[in-house]
């Protein structure tokens, strides 16, 4: 029986060593060298958007945004999870605000609003949405959800159905996970460590793709940088874990409210199976379909996604 070859330090290194070496660099980079510093070519500027304040609700502090005339009739948009209230909606917002009183919210441990310990779950989301309508003096409202602030949307029209007129879920679902959980936890538990070593990977990351699909224009790379990297990781990290154990497809029939659901067919993110499957589950829903909708779809179809929202609001009137 042959064994296996000797290695000889004439040899040179083997894969193994050299993989362990480019690791081992990898790691002194990062604990050692300098912060990366995004280089923007270009004028840069900051999309405008709308003042905000701070609401303290219980013991902790939300930041709200509100644009559009004070009489008008309002609309809550709520936020997908990379990203807080402004960057989600900058673009859908001003279409919005010359016939709706808009308002947007940074909801826990994302964006402005206060960063809360702990493990958490997508309910107590909504939660702190329904009591921050009850500080605002909203009454009931049409909610609009993308991604997270769509689970959010849902679990507030069952927990709190009286603060909700109606609901447009976009890009979202009721079970938005499709790999099994065995698959799943483990690998957010490896990228979460990753984020741990390197903050700024996961954020380069998401800055490459948003340029290169065209969803963020050149001229606000620099913007979309500081806004990735102004998170706390570990929370970041908790909020999708609680994406991970949303479930809330048994449920569904209890929405009694108009549904729209915009599906993103192309969505990288939330499999459109699942975000069908939600409409289905949902009495009554009407279904709008983004042509080469992906989960970007709120930048880069922002027009759709506005009008859906007028048409859905309007309604009601």
């Amino acid at each position: 029986m042959k064994g296996r070859r000797r290695r000889y330090p004439w040899d040179g290194p083997g894969p193994r060593s050299r993989l362990l070496t480019l690791a081992g660099a990898w790691l002194a980079w990062r604990w050692f060298g300098p912060e990366p510093i995004l280089r923007s070519e270009g004028q840069q500027i900051r999309p405008e958007g709308p003042p905000g304040r701070s609401i303290v609700v219980g013991r902790h502090e939300f930041f709200v945004r509100e644009s559009g005339p004070i009489d008008a009739p309002k609309v809550l948009l709520l936020h997908g999870w990379l990203y807080d209230s402004h960057m989600t909606w900058h673009r859908v917002t001003p279409l919005l605000a010359e016939r709706h009183r808009v308002i947007t919210v940074d909801l826990r441990n994302h964006g402005k609003s206060d960063r809360i310990r702990g493990r958490f779950e997508v309910a107590e989301l909504a939660d702190d949405v329904a009591r921050l309508l009850d500080s605002l003096g909203v009454g009931p409202v049409p909610v609009v959800g993308y991604s997270l602030g769509g689970m959010v949307a849902q679990e507030l029209a069952l927990r709190s159905p009286a603060r909700v007129t109606s609901l447009v879920l976009a890009a979202t679902a009721a079970r938005p996970v499709a790999v099994p959980r065995w698959i799943s936890v483990p690998l957010f538990v490896l990228l979460r460590a990753v984020s741990r070593i390197d903050r700024f990977l996961l954020p380069r990351l998401a800055h490459g793709y948003l340029r290169r699909s065209g969803a963020v224009p050149q001229d606000h790379a620099a913007w979309l940088w500081r806004s990735l990297l102004d998170r706390d990781l570990d929370l970041y990290w908790a909020a999708g874990f609680a994406i991970l154990r949303f479930d809330a497809l048994a449920r569904l029939g209890g929405i009694r409210v108009p549904t729209t659901c915009v599906i993103t067919p192309n969505d990288q993110l939330v499999w459109v199976d699942r975000q069908r499957e939600t409409a289905n589950a949902i009495p009554g829903a009407t279904v709008v379909e983004l042509a080469g909708g992906r989960h970007e779809a709120v930048f880069t179809h922002a027009d759709e996604i506005a009008k859906v929202i007028v048409e859905a609001a309007d309604r009601l009137v």
